[in-house]
C-alpha cells in the first residue's frame, strides 16, 4: 500500500479481505451542501453503504495526509471546517504544507484508486463548461479519469454544462460512458438529455463484467456509469428550464464570465427553485451511492 495515504482500519481490512468498498468524496459535503445538512448527508451515505454490508470510504486531505476512510472527527471536520477545494493538482502542496482539503471528483478518484479502491460513488461528474472555446474551462475529472482506472457512478453532468463537448472529450480521451438501464445520457438533475450514449447495462453485475473485461484488455482509464435519478424525484422539466433560463439571463446581465459563471449559475439556481434542486441533488446522490454499493458487491464476488 502506498505510504502517503493512510487508510481507516475498516478499509483496509476490506481491501485486504477482498471486500466491497465505495469511495465517497468530500467536496460534496464541504462545499455542496448547506450546514447541518452536509454532516447528516455524511454519516446516511456512509450508513447506507454499511447496512448493505459495503464499507465506505469517504476521502479528504487532513493536515496534509490523505485520508481514505474517516472516523467520526474526520466526517466532522469536512462538515464543518472551511477546508481548501482540492483537486489532484493541488494535493501535493498540501502534503508539503500540511494543510486540509475536500478532495473533488478527480482527487478522490486519483486518490481512491491508489488505495486500491475500484467503485466511487458521486453526485455529478465534472465536464466541459459552457464557452470553453474561449475560457478552456474542463474539470480536471475529466483528464483524470483517462489515466485513473475507477468506475465511477454519477447521474451524468449538471446541466449547466456543455454535455455535448463533455461526451466527445471523455470519447476522445478513450473513457466508456455506460448507461445503467439507460441510452439516454442523464443531466443530473433531469433523468435525461438530448444525447443518447452507445452503450448501456441493465444491472450491477453487468458493469463489474465490463470492469473485467477492461482489465484484461489492459485498459488503465476510468469508466462513467451513467445512473439517472428515479423519475419520481427528477426535478421537473418545466421548472427546471425556467429556473436555468432566468440564471443565465442573470449571468448576461451581470457579465459575469469564464469560471465564475457556474458558482453563480449552481447557487441561484438554488435561490430561484427555493431549495427544489438541493433536494433533487441529495435524492440522486443518494441513489449513486445505492447503486455503486451492488457494482462494488458485484466486483467484489469476483475476486
Amino acid at each position: 500500500m502506498n505510504s502517503a495515504l493512510q487508510l481507516s482500519d475498516e478499509v483496509a481490512a476490506a481491501l485486504a479481505e477482498h471486500r466491497p468498498v465505495v469511495a465517497l468524496e468530500s467536496t460534496i459535503i464541504s462545499h455542496g451542501l448547506p450546514r447541518p445538512r452536509n454532516h447528516e448527508a455524511a454519516l446516511e451515505f456512509e450508513s447506507m453503504l454499511r447496512e448493505t454490508g459495503v464499507t465506505p470510504a469517504t476521502v479528504a486531505v487532513l493536515d496534509g495526509v490523505p485520508r481514505i476512510g474517516l472516523d467520526a472527527d474526520g466526517v466532522r471536520r469536512i462538515a464543518d471546517d472551511d477546508l481548501a477545494k482540492a483537486s489532484v493538482r493541488d494535493l501535493p502542496i498540501l502534503a508539503a504544507r500540511g494543510a486540509s482539503g475536500a478532495t473533488t471528483v478527480a482527487a478522490t478518484a486519483h486518490l481512491a484508486a491508489m488505495a486500491g479502491i475500484r467503485v466511487f460513488a458521486t453526485g455529478g461528474l465534472g465536464g466541459v463548461h459552457r464557452g470553453a472555446s474561449e475560457t478552456f474551462d474542463e474539470s480536471a475529472d475529466l483528464s483524470t479519469l483517462a489515466v485513473t482506472p475507477i468506475t465511477v457512478v454519477s447521474a451524468g453532468v449538471k446541466s449547466v454544462l456543455d454535455i455535448a463537448a463533455t461526451l466527445e472529450r471523455l470519447e476522445t480521451y478513450s473513457v466508456p460512458v455506460i448507461g445503467l438501464g439507460t441510452t439516454v445520457f442523464p443531466s443530473f438533475w433531469l433523468r435525461e438529455s438530448a444525447y443518447t450514449l452507445d452503450w448501456a447495462v441493465d444491472s450491477p453485475e453487468q458493469v463489474a463484467d465490463v470492469m473485467a473485461a477492461h482489465d484484461a484488455l489492459g485498459h488503465a482509464q476510468g469508466i462513467v456509469v451513467a445512473n439517472p435519478i428515479p423519475a419520481e424525484q427528477a426535478w421537473h422539466r418545466d421548472e427546471h428550464d425556467r429556473v436555468l433560463a432566468t440564471a443565465f439571463a442573470e449571468a448576461e446581465a451581470q457579465g459575469i464570465r469564464g469560471k465564475a459563471v457556474t458558482p453563480f449559475l449552481l447557487g441561484r439556481i438554488v435561490e430561484l427553485s427555493e431549495g427544489r434542486s438541493l433536494e433533487v441533488n441529495l435524492d440522486l446522490a443518494r441513489n449513486n451511492v445505492r447503486v455503486a454499493g451492488r457494482i462494488a458487491a458485484a466486483w467484489a464476488a469476483r475476486a
